[in-house]
């Protein structure tokens, strides 16, 4: 889909929860939400209510590695940033309530830890973030906008850096950042107000540098109950140092089997400190460490036995005693303001949190919390893939998306494969109707002939026009590659060969070496079936061997795969040495490609001046609907995302409507002069000299291929046949795909008279679930409203509303109280679609006009002839109908127009009249009744309009 258009995600995420390894966390200041970063790289927001029960709510998508760290980057609660970093050294700055992306950089460096630091002078307040990681510094980095600003610099000793803290002062402006390096070197850098103010790359030296012998220290903490000690946790140890003048005042071994990985001060006299197999245990700290005791410093520099505390409190890891993959993350956060818990927050590989506040508050993992939804969330084809007598449907594992045809091609784990129009799969998992009560619904065709799951599928046409429309190319576990014929669902070939499961599918590119781009053309042309195991390889493995051939088929593929190929491929261009390949092998399938292959060049050029005088629209590039398969992990099952391109659906629907014929303009005459035009004669001309040159040919041939004439014929028409009965669904596309989402934008449950409209007049849906919709923000970073979401969602609208909701009672406008920029951009485009589709003379979702038999490409080497559309619509309904319909659609809008200034109540006034105004001339102005005449102008002035909208949200939220 394209950045520059507005673009929704709607996604199905299916009944198995995606994978989340966690590898770092974070409790938000307010308690409201606990953000979590796994090793794949999503990242995850749960809610965490006031009795400390936590539902995940939505992932965010754009990191490319592992989650190494997660900050806070704001002071303030009514807009909370974080900011996370990856192994890759990317970092992003992303909003809590939307998941919005609000700036992200990349860096040569990784991070591996993040603090964030604010200064204040005067009344200036301004966030820093103190970041140290795989490098010999500590970079400070602007909180807005992610610029390193200055670097905190060793001049004795520089080594990684490998935790940190910061020390505030309350009494001077001056605050002390102290780090622990690699090698057990402590640093210590004192910020004052003019370093802050800082703006350049001056490097600021650190003001002392003391070994204390810790190496691999995992955190520092600062304890901000008596100001004055610092716990220092390693693997085998575990130290208070005196936060005055460093010196030890306590060290503490782990035992044998244990090491630690962080700890934290619970209270004044208090630690907590965690291992990496999940243990917690808090100890009680002796006297010499705390300043009220007269024995305070007593025991500086000493670490015997005598001064371990007592252990007086221990928390074990879970009972279930769940395998994990890599070691649990363990962090402690207490409230600087209500509500005041001292919360002990752990996750681990499985996707799990767990609270604990002396005993487990809550836990609960993701895969937990999908299981508890009522309807359980739905996968793309789960309707299709429940087994007879089973309970759980047969997982998705590959899948590819053919928007030419608007096709899903979805590879399952029992190795079959199954095509469905991507519509109707949709509609039937998210929308209700009639279809819910049909079995099989809707048709589809399963593909069986692997042995085992179904690792890859790629449509190689889609990725370059060079190869046949009609492959379908496929790789399982069972090592096996196939080849299907997409249109007749036949096998065409089946390679076992390799030497293990295949685990991608690639095209070669246009630039690649010429033998890899040639092979399958030339060796298609050669004709023999047995040298296409040679051709699958050399399109799989760019060129890799697969089998020693013999003899003239040799010498036929050595010379078609010469480095000199385009010569090559001009020469098997030559009539006469096609013909020549065709006659010594007996072929009247070659003979007839290569006839109808010169044949379809020349009806193409016979007929290119017509074309250029009919004066078609042109082809609107984008794609309204994609569907992109995703996984958090490879071993995950596939989950579905679909992107509506707004822009793109109103093209499409304006070109529909422009080439329908005008009802004023049809009368016997015309059609009688549309009959006898150009375009019927040169269809005719073309089809004439097809039929000709065909029977000259057979008729010609005949007697050298008598016994294979027959055969092939009959094998020609049986395939005939069976094509013409694959069609999966007769149905318009374009309208098809606004039906879905309208159905799954308008906000239900507001007007019910309204809501009865668009049921019974318009042809809409209502969904029988909450919808998760997604949020893409800069860069391509995405954020994915969870199903689970909607518990949270219940909750905060009860609260509001006084009473116990239900989940149908937020099916529609419930995911309006999710984010204003996701419902803005609901907004916006229920209304523009409902003012595009007010337009157009057949604008309800019932009707004739909503079939539409699928395009499909000729076979190879036939010349396509020219279809009629114009008599192939619906007659026009009539005029009160057609009142009744624009009349609905004009309601739609009305209410969605009167929601939008609710929505941004906040905005300053003259931004709003203005927002208001410049809208409703651009729509008066792009969806006026009549349709211009070309569809370009009518593109130029929706992305306009579309890009206005956009330019004055982004100054709007700046101005909240």
């Amino acid at each position: 889909m394209s950045g520059n258009n507005l673009v929704l995600p709607i996604v199905l995420w299916g009944r198995t929860a995606p994978t989340h390894c966690i590898s770092s966390l974070l409790v938000m200041d307010d308690f409201s939400t606990i953000v979590t970063g796994c090793h794949d790289g999503q990242i995850c927001f749960w809610d965490m209510t006031p009795e400390l029960q936590i539902c995940p709510r939505a992932m965010l998508f754009g990191h490319t590695a592992a989650i190494t760290c997660l900050a806070k980057a704001s002071a303030c609660t009514d807009k909370q940033y974080i900011v996370s970093a990856s192994e890759s050294g990317e970092m992003c700055l992303w909003d809590v309530n939307d998941g919005r992306c609000i700036e992200f950089t990349k860096l040569a460096c990784a991070h591996t830890g993040i603090q964030f630091y604010q200064f204040s002078f005067g009344a200036e307040r301004e966030g820093r973030l103190l970041c140290h990681g795989h490098y010999p510094e500590i970079l400070v980095v602007d909180g807005t906008s992610l610029e390193v600003l200055y670097s905190l610099v060793s001049k004795i000793s520089p080594d990684w850096i490998s935790s940190m803290s910061i020390i505030r002062s309350h009494r001077t402006q001056e605050d002390t950042v102290v780090a622990v390096s690699v090698t057990g070197i402590l640093k210590v850098w004192i910020i004052t107000a003019e370093v802050s103010r800082m703006q350049d790359l001056d490097p600021v030296f650190e003001e002392e540098s003391k070994p204390i012998y810790c190496q691999g220290c995992h955190s520092i903490s600062f304890c901000s109950f008596t100001q004055s000690s610092l716990l220092l946790v390693c693997s085998k140890y575990w130290r208070v140092f005196d936060a005055g003048d460093y010196s030890l005042l306590c060290s503490v071994p782990s035992e044998a089997d244990q090491a630690w990985t962080g700890g934290e001060f619970i209270a004044a006299d208090k630690v907590i400190i965690w291992t990496e197999d999940g243990c917690s245990c808090i100890y009680t700290l002796p006297a010499s460490c705390l300043p009220a005791s007269e024995h305070f410093r007593s025991d500086v520099g000493k670490t015997k036995e005598a001064s371990i505390p007592p252990l007086i409190y221990s928390i074990t890891e879970r009972t279930d005693k769940q395998l994990l993959i890599c070691p649990p993350v363990t962090r402690f956060f207490y409230g600087r303001r209500e509500p005041f818990h001292k919360l002990l927050v752990q996750g681990d590989s499985a996707g799990r949190l767990s609270l604990w506040s002396l005993q487990v508050s809550s836990t609960v993992s993701l895969q937990e919390a999908f299981d508890k939804l009522t309807p359980l969330s739905a996968g793309i084809i789960d309707q299709l893939s429940v087994p007879p007598g089973g309970e759980e449907p047969i997982k998705v594992t590959a899948s590819v998306y053919i928007p030419s045809q608007g096709r899903l091609v979805c590879g399952r784990e029992d190795g079959s494969i199954i095509l469905v129009p991507a519509t109707q799969t949709a509609i039937v998992q998210l929308l209700q109707g009639e279809h819910m009560l049909r079995r099989g619904w809707p048709p589809h065709r399963t593909l069986r002939g692997h042995g085992n799951k179904v690792t890859c599928v790629l449509y190689p046409h889609q990725v370059s026009p060079r190869y046949d429309q009609r492959a379908l190319v496929s790789g399982g576990v069972d090592f096996s590659v196939i080849v299907w014929d997409i249109f007749t669902g036949e096998m065409k070939h089946i390679f076992c060969v390799h030497g293990g499961e295949i685990s991608q599918l690639i095209v070669p590119p246009e630039n690649c070496s010429v033998r890899s781009r040639f092979t399958y053309s030339c060796l298609k042309r050669l004709g023999s079936g047995l040298l296409c195991n040679v051709v699958l390889r050399c399109v799989v493995s760019l060129g890799a061997l697969d089998r020693c051939v013999m003899g003239i088929t040799a010498v036929e593929i050595l010379n078609a795969c010469d480095e000199l190929a385009p010569a090559t491929v001009d020469a098997l261009s030559h009539p006469a040495v096609n013909l020549k390949q065709a006659m010594s092998r007996r072929s009247l399938a070659a003979l007839k490609n290569m006839a109808t292959h010169k044949l379809h060049t020349l009806a193409s050029n016979l007929l290119a001046a017509d074309s250029q005088d009919k004066g078609n629209l042109p082809k609107y590039s984008h794609n309204s609907l994609v569907v992109q398969s995703m996984k958090t992990n490879v071993t995950d099952p596939d989950m579905h995302v679909l992107f509506f391109d707004v822009e793109a659906v109103i093209i499409q629907l304006l070109t529909e409507e422009a080439q329908r014929p005008s009802p004023t303009m049809v009368s016997p005459e015309s059609l009688q002069k549309s009959q006898a035009g150009p375009d019927k004669g040169g269809s005719f001309l073309a089809n004439k000299i097809f039929k000709q040159v065909k029977e000259t040919m057979k008729e010609t041939i005949k007697e050298h291929l008598m016994d294979e004439d027959e055969e092939e014929e009959e094998e020609m028409r049986r395939r005939e046949e069976k094509s013409k009965s694959l069609s999966l669904l007769e149905y318009n596309l374009t309208m098809d795909t606004a039906k879905l989402f309208m159905s799954c934008l308008h906000a239900w449950g507001l007007d019910c008279g309204l809501d009865a409209v668009c049921l019974e007049r318009l042809g809409m849906l209502k969904p029988h679930c909450p919808i998760s919709f997604g949020l893409i923000s800069r860069g391509g970073h995405m954020s994915l409203m969870l199903p689970t979401f909607k518990e949270a969602l219940l909750r905060q609208l009860s609260q509001a509303a006084g009473r116990t909701l239900a989940p149908a009672d937020i099916v529609g406008n419930g995911t309006y109280g999710v984010s204003r920029a996701v419902s803005t951009q609901h907004l916006l485009s229920v209304i523009s679609l409902a003012n595009t589709l007010m337009g157009m003379t057949h604008a309800s979702f019932i009707g004739e006009h909503m079939k539409k038999a699928p395009v499909r490409p000729p076979r190879p080497g036939t010349p396509e002839s020219p279809r009629r559309t114009a008599s192939s619509g619906p007659p026009p309904s009539s005029p009160a109908m057609q009142a009744q319909i624009k009349q609905g659609w004009s309601q739609l809008a009305a209410m969605h127009c009167v929601m939008l200034p609710d929505l941004l109540g906040k905005f300053r006034p003259p931004l709003l009249e203005m927002l208001a105004r410049r809208w409703q001339d651009r729509c008066l102005e792009l969806f006026q009744g009549t349709v211009c005449a070309s569809v370009s102008c009518l593109g130029a002035l929706s992305g306009l309009c579309f890009g206005l909208c956009r330019r004055l949200f982004v100054r709007a939220c700046v101005l909240l």
